[in-house]
């Protein structure tokens, strides 16, 4: 029997918010805290510590049946259309770049040029499926100084705040790409995978919302969806020895609540309560 192993990052931001993730999905790997394990097995799944760079190149060679990584890594190890679910975080931007006084204003400007880059294969592609004739330049370190200097007339690279490139002087000629950490599997995943990603899809719509009850008139009820688009019909109960108010209960996205509670108050809303939601299937 193959065995299903899943590519959990070695370390960084994008590990602990991994490991997060799989643990509010009901994945215990407290093993990984040991000094000594690299590995941990929870429900069927063996979970490997591997860096994300190395697990797209063994999810490609198929030795990997799912791998934590990012939408860089995965398009450098041609892994890019196979099934994933976006994570939602570790957000960046894929990025040609090149000297804010060198007038190249578009990548056919770069016909010829030296292009640096952690991603050679995935560059050359781009550049290749628009005609464009280029050295590509592999880099394992920081980019922006061989920019800087002349060595290379352009860098693609990842950009988060920008920071970086305006403070040496660098600036976007064209955007490549979206990035965030994702969890890409196999074409044929089984049936632990498949609810592996069940479970996650869950637990990050649950991040977004959040269970509210309050008490409103009967009346009013409808008037919940003005307050929340997109509602879905709430939950109504009676209240015991009352006739003028019931029970709504309701699921909403996080991001809204703060700001309608106050539209909520002019609908006679009362004993409002807002609770965390574990999970959430649609």
């Amino acid at each position: 029997m193959t065995p299903i192993r899943v590519a959990v990052p070695s370390k960084g931001r994008l590990r602990d918010s991994v490991l997060d993730l799989l643990d509010h999905a009901g994945y215990d790997l407290r093993r990984f805290g040991r000094a000594s394990s690299a590995s941990a097995t929870a429900e069927g799944i063996e979970f490997i510590e591997m860096r994300p760079r190395d697990a797209a190149a063994w999810l490609h060679a198929e030795r990997l049946t799912g791998a934590f990584i990012s939408t860089d890594t995965a398009l450098e190890n041609n892994v890019g259309d196979w099934p994933a679910l976006d994570l939602g975080f570790s957000r960046s931007d894929l990025v040609l770049a090149c000297r804010d006084d060198d007038g190249y204003a578009a990548a056919g400007d770069l016909g010829g040029k030296t292009i640096a880059t952690h991603l050679p294969h995935y560059t050359q592609r781009w550049f290749e499926a628009q005609n464009i004739d280029v050295d590509v330049v592999a880099m394992g370190g920081a980019l922006e100084g061989v920019c800087a200097t002349g060595m290379a007339e352009a860098i693609v690279d990842l950009r988060e705040t920008g920071n970086s490139l305006t403070s040496n002087r660098l600036r976007v000629v064209a955007e490549i790409a979206n990035c965030q950490a994702i969890f890409s599997t196999s074409h044929d995943a089984p049936p632990a995978i498949v609810d592996l990603k069940l479970r996650l899809e869950a637990a990050l719509a649950a991040r977004r919302t959040q269970y509210l009850l309050l008490h409103i008139s009967p009346e009013k009820v409808d008037s919940l969806s003005s307050v929340f688009p997109g509602l879905a019909s709430p939950t109504v109960l009676p209240l015991a020895g009352r006739t003028d108010l019931v029970a709504a209960h309701l699921v909403v996205e996080r991001a809204n609540l703060w700001s309608r509670l106050s539209d909520l108050r002019a609908l006679g809303a009362t004993g409002i309560v807002a609770l965390p939601t574990d999970a959430i299937l649609r």
